[in-house]
């Protein structure tokens, strides 16, 4: 007896779909693990993964902060780069800040709860920090002597022309002093919580200042990477630390540099991306050769 033409299309499709799933289901991807598990290939596969005296301490391949319990930055390790994936290096919350460069007003609101840094406060506030950190000028162009965004909102009697009637340093809350007294023969006000100047018609004009136009920390030491998970530092980032790493333990800056130089990868495939130093690796090699005073 013949099967209805419909049911039997079903039946085939049902057979289809049986057997796929257990071949793209169940063989394909225990095949994978099985090639994965290879000598040479196992290391990788299973993480990456990094051990010191028996425990396992991280993954080359995912950064961590290198930080006090209260987030403070440990001076005799290397300091890792930023990140925005989480609470930081989180793989669960892999992500960048989605903040781009017209990033640069602050969100000052009544409840500090509400209030946010722009990129550019953010970028002007690491530089500070990390310059302090390891002894050289922080400062950037477009960043305060305090760390936040040289921005200033301006107000013009026609809108976007006409005489200048009110400027306002919008990175700056009361009771702050503003990072330049005047403004085109207008003083400059701190910026009060909760206002939002650029809709009420100021215009948002970012101030220079005076810093070099080559900043001492490099762009690397105050920007996250697009996973927040990039585990090594530029070359010039680990050199800016040289110094004080050395100092920490009691060390010959040209010994920490040689390390330096050991843990430093170079391009992908000789010619993709950039050199870099993994951090961890660095800052576990420190630890066996020079242990902190």
């Amino acid at each position: 007896m013949r099967l209805p033409t419909w049911i039997a299309q079903h039946l085939a499709a049902l057979r289809a779909v049986l057997v796929f799933t257990v071949l793209l289901g169940l063989v394909y991807p225990l095949a994978l693990v099985a090639v994965g598990q290879l000598p040479g290939l196992n290391h990788k596969t299973d993480g990456s993964l990094i051990s010191s005296g028996g425990t396992t301490v991280g993954s080359a391949l995912i950064g961590q902060s290198f930080t006090d319990a209260d987030g403070n930055p440990v001076a005799r390790y290397f300091q890792s780069r930023p990140s925005a994936a989480g609470d930081g290096y989180d793989p669960t919350a892999t992500s960048a800040s989605n903040l781009g460069p017209e990033s640069v007003v602050d969100t000052i609101a009544t409840d500090p709860e509400e209030s946010s840094e722009s990129l550019l406060t953010q970028v002007c506030g690491r530089s500070k920090s990390v310059g302090e950190l390891n002894g050289v000028d922080g400062r950037r162009p477009y960043c305060t002597d305090d760390g936040v965004g040289a921005v200033l909102a301006v107000f013009r009697a026609d809108g976007l022309t006409g005489p200048v009637t009110r400027v306002v340093s919008v990175n700056q809350a009361a009771p702050a002093t503003p990072f330049v007294t005047e403004y085109q023969g207008v003083a400059v006000e701190p910026a009060q919580p909760g206002e939002d100047y650029v809709a009420a018609g100021g215009v948002v004009t970012p101030i220079r200042g005076d810093a070099p136009a080559e900043p001492a920390v490099p762009a690397d030491a105050v920007t996250a990477s697009a996973s927040g998970l990039d585990p090594q530092i530029s070359p010039a980032y680990a050199e800016l630390q040289v110094n004080r790493v050395a100092r920490e333990r009691g060390a010959e800056p040209a010994a920490v540099r040689k390390l330096v130089e050991e843990h430093t990868g170079g391009r992908g495939l000789g010619f993709l991306g950039a050199p870099g130093v993994n951090v961890l690796e660095l800052n576990l090699a420190l630890d066996k050769q020079f242990a902190a005073r």
